[in-house]
């Protein structure tokens, strides 16, 4: 059976959801509305995490749902995958973020929470790196093929070579570090905007890796794996077509989650190439999109632990 898929997800549930000027900075994803109040945008938000919880939950994957502290304010805390992945050894890494609000995302009782439901057996801490100024944002930053222990990431300024490297030593992974553009000529601020790998395929835009050698190595190395290549387009990028999270539910179906607006995004074809693989969930999140700058993927952090 693959390694790939968890049976288990994590999602946060948001108090304080809303846009964060930090993040901004280099998330060319983020919007910032004036239509709406800031407890008006939380409220609207919610709804939608509820809703998505829902229809994920009816498909029989197993959701746990942990509520967000009110104080101290995370705007970010709805994507928990940027500070927190578990691996099938019982490890448990959290991460250095670059925002300093998301920094109180890293809440040690989500970790006591999980060792209610799961065997924890180390932690890894990597957020020391912030002190240098040195950040990598988990399944953000890094897409991870844990089936053939390869990492992929694109190098910005909340993926650096050095903490990835780390990272990839420390839990046995290959590396395969590229750099990304937008159209803006812009570092892509996580690799998982512009890249996912589930099973047997992998969505990528790979234009984005503007230098050519660069793209046929990875393109090369992602089809020595022996998975389907689905190419994205600059447009559906920008839609959240790769934000995308390949899972498994209880009965050992698989799923593809994404957002209505990344499913929308895609082409008849794409999606007949997608539904011949695997089923395909989408969810309606277009605030937590819009403000957040973040999609489906970014609200689910994969379970890989044991259950006790």
């Amino acid at each position: 059976m693959s390694k790939q898929l968890a049976k288990h997800i994590l999602m946060v549930q948001p108090s304080n959801f809303g846009y964060n000027s930090e993040t901004a900075k280099n998330n060319a994803f983020q919007k910032k509305g004036k239509h709406l109040s800031s407890s008006e945008i939380q409220k609207t938000a919610l709804k939608e995490f509820k809703k998505a919880v829902n229809k994920i939950r009816k498909a029989k994957i197993d959701v746990l749902v942990v509520k967000d502290s009110k104080a101290p304010k995370k705007p970010d805390a709805v994507f928990p995958n940027n500070w927190l992945s578990t691996h099938r050894d019982g490890t448990v890494v959290t991460y250095p973020m670059y925002s300093k609000k998301r920094r109180h995302e890293r809440n040690p009782t989500f970790i006591q929470k999980l060792e209610k439901h799961f065997t924890v057996r180390k932690q890894i801490q990597l957020e020391a790196f912030e002190d240098a100024e040195m950040f990598l944002e988990g399944t953000g930053s890094m897409i991870l093929d844990r089936d053939n222990k390869i990492a992929y990431a694109c190098q910005s300024e909340r993926t650096d070579p050095i903490v990835f490297n780390n990272f990839c030593q420390s839990m046995g992974y290959k590396p395969c570090l590229f750099t990304a553009l937008d159209k803006s000529k812009q570092p892509i601020y996580h690799t998982n905007v512009m890249m996912s790998v589930g099973t047997d395929f992998v969505m990528i835009c790979s234009k984005t890796i503007r230098k050519k050698k660069e793209r046929k190595r990875v393109l090369k190395q992602l089809k020595k794996t022996g998975k389907k290549v689905i190419e994205i387009s600059y447009k559906q990028m920008i839609s959240f077509a790769c934000n995308t999270l390949q899972v498994r539910n209880k009965k050992g179906k698989r799923y593809l989650l994404m957002s209505s607006t990344a499913y929308s995004s895609l082409d008849k074809k794409q999606l007949k190439q997608l539904k011949s693989i695997t089923n395909v969930l989408h969810c309606t999140i277009p605030t937590i999109e819009y403000f957040g700058g973040g999609s489906l993927r970014c609200m689910v952090a994969e379970i890989f632990l044991k259950k006790t």
